[in-house]
């Protein structure tokens, strides 16, 4: 890398995979949201999302540095701390995933989950019309709109606070290199 590439003062941090699977779950729980009253479209969205994440879930144990669940998913006193240090305004900068990101990360995936069984439960002869299972559904798929806007404020807090935009590197890839203080 030269110093006048593009690259020149970043490291490569989420792989080609990690943001695939990101964008496409963007795509196929907003698709799902949007077509709610469509059967067919939105079923299909929904088994999408849970494909993706299953995927993902592998992909977290044999993938890359920053996609293993082992590389970033924190204690919860860690996660506590850092929660703590980011309501003072010292959080240090993480490289891959904070502490608050890799539980996030956890969360939406349990969400998109249970979203999609609940669902899926939802169109077998058993459970059709169940009214129980529909508020389940329901309720699973507003707690993960829920979390997907506490996502994106975290998103945006996150890249303010170390001045970083966290969209972009989720597209190219890329962070701005570590400095002594960051954590890796």
């Amino acid at each position: 890398m030269t110093a006048g590439s593009p690259d020149a003062g970043t490291v490569k941090v989420w792989d080609i995979f990690v943001r695939i699977a990101h964008w496409s779950l963007v795509v196929a729980v907003l698709g799902a949201w949007v077509t709610e009253d469509f059967g067919a479209v939105h079923e299909w969205l929904g088994y999408a999302a849970l494909v993706i994440i299953t995927l993902r879930l592998i992909w977290g144990v044999v993938g890359t540095r920053y996609a293993r669940f082992s590389g970033f998913v924190r204690s919860p006193q860690a996660t506590i701390a850092y929660a703590k240090q980011m309501l003072a305004f010292r959080a240090p900068r993480y490289i891959g995933h904070n502490p608050l990101g890799s539980y996030m990360i956890v969360a939406l995936i349990v969400m998109i989950a249970l979203s999609g069984f609940s669902g899926w439960l939802y169109t077998t002869d058993r459970f059709w019309g169940v009214e129980w299972v529909e508020e389940l559904h329901e309720a699973m798929a507003n707690g993960l709109l829920l979390l997907i806007g506490l996502h994106v404020c975290g998103v945006v807090v996150s890249s303010l606070a170390h001045r970083e935009n966290l969209v972009k590197s989720m597209v190219s890839g890329r962070k701005r290199a570590p400095e002594p203080q960051d954590v890796a």
